[in-house]
């Protein structure tokens, strides 16, 4: 019998077909990075960003008193309490790791399903902390229409949600990695995270950090796609 975890049922036409629109995303991501149609999905990275912040907050005990996020691309979770050292590198590390998540559930019908509708319950979280105007047009937004999506799969035709996931998983991942990229390694922003972190370890640089995080980073995005290979291959 097949070892699925060793990728010995790779590559029949599913798996092709998943890499091929991993590729796709990836380049029309590259072309369109810059533009105004890419706007909407790169401020909702920017949410995962912040969520991961949010997120470590809660677990190690802080409150979260609010989340914002900018059309400048930048954003802000204010809270009290939590462990620093576990709250600073969360928002980084959180978004690649979301990414990375996301392209992982692709993989499968219902694990995708789970991970659009985890999503749209986080949207409508953030709502009840105290968001920006921007945050909530987001949050309505990219909630409805990804319910939309879910409703589409289940009762009139599929697959779709599984590539819409996919596009998330992708698109939240690169973002990580070139914010990681383009505010910590290429100069050192006041303010970043990798300069929270050295404010805390003044022994941690802070490009090293940003590459470190930028390691972390492309690991999570391939964890995602290995781990997505391996659903698919599970299935034949």
């Amino acid at each position: 019998m097949a070892n699925p975890w060793a990728l010995e049922t790779c590559c029949d036409t599913l798996e092709i077909t998943f890499l091929c629109v991993f590729a796709a995303y990836l380049v029309i991501n590259f072309f369109l990075w810059n533009t105004f149609i890419l706007k909407p999905m790169k401020l909702i990275a920017v949410f995962v960003h912040e969520l991961g912040h949010a997120t470590m907050c809660w677990l190690t005990g802080g409150q979260v008193k609010g989340i914002e996020v900018y059309t400048n691309e930048g954003g802000v979770t204010k809270y009290t309490g939590g462990i620093r050292l576990c709250v600073i590198p969360a928002g980084y590390l959180g978004g690649a790791l979301f990414g990375g998540f996301f392209v992982a559930m692709c993989g499968d019908r219902i694990a995708s399903t789970v991970c659009a509708s985890v999503f749209v319950f986080s949207l409508i979280v953030s709502l009840f902390y105290s968001p920006n105007g921007v945050l909530v047009g987001l949050s309505i937004g990219f909630a409805l229409v990804t319910a939309v999506f879910i409703f589409i799969e289940w009762f009139v035709w599929g697959p779709i949600l599984q590539f819409v996931v996919l596009y998330y998983g992708v698109t939240i991942g690169t973002f990580s990695v070139y914010d990681i990229y383009d505010d910590l390694i290429t100069r050192t922003v006041d303010g970043s995270d990798a300069k929270a972190c050295h404010d805390l370890i003044p022994c941690c640089l802070p490009r090293c950090v940003g590459v470190q995080f930028a390691v972390v980073a492309m690991i999570f995005q391939a964890a995602g796609l290995y781990f997505a290979l391996v659903w698919m291959g599970g299935k034949e």
